[in-house]
């Protein structure tokens, strides 16, 4: 199962510039994935695929790109991380919202976080793994 932690809302722009330039069917076959309309980020007005586009992020992060598999079972968990970068999800998936946020008033407006100044993961310069803690590769070492 992947683990999003190390993505960076850099690595998911990048991941968007990339869906931009070959267009959402072409990223989307490129990458192996099927379009999901249940999660969806919107960013400066335009509609992408999210899951796709975290994959890509996870592979621009950790040099391995998530599976669609992978999200059966941790895409809420995997918006969440979205989310916490800055980004807009919306869909079906995206509603698991707090009943404290679910029993806001539509007069009570959101606040939100800023977002935290994200320091770029160490990675590995030998097979590009996102370096854990302790800055050793656990694989080339």
């Amino acid at each position: 199962m992947a683990t999003f932690s190390s993505v960076t809302s850099q690595h998911v722009l990048e991941a968007l510039a990339e869906h931009d330039e070959r267009g959402a069917e072409a990223f989307l076959a490129a990458h192996g994935f099927a379009a999901s309309p249940d999660a969806v980020i919107v960013h400066e007005g335009r509609r992408y695929d999210a899951r796709a586009v975290l994959a890509v992020a996870h592979k621009r992060a950790t040099g391995r790109l998530a599976t669609p598999e992978e999200f059966r079972s941790s895409l809420d968990q995997a918006l969440t991380v979205l989310r916490r970068r800055g980004f807009q999800v919306t869909g079906a998936a995206a509603v698991g919202t707090s009943s404290a946020r679910r029993s806001r008033t539509s007069a009570e407006p959101a606040r939100r976080r800023p977002p935290k100044v994200e320091r770029p993961t160490a990675v590995c310069p030998t097979c590009s793994t996102a370096l854990p803690a302790t800055g050793m590769c656990d694989w080339c070492d």
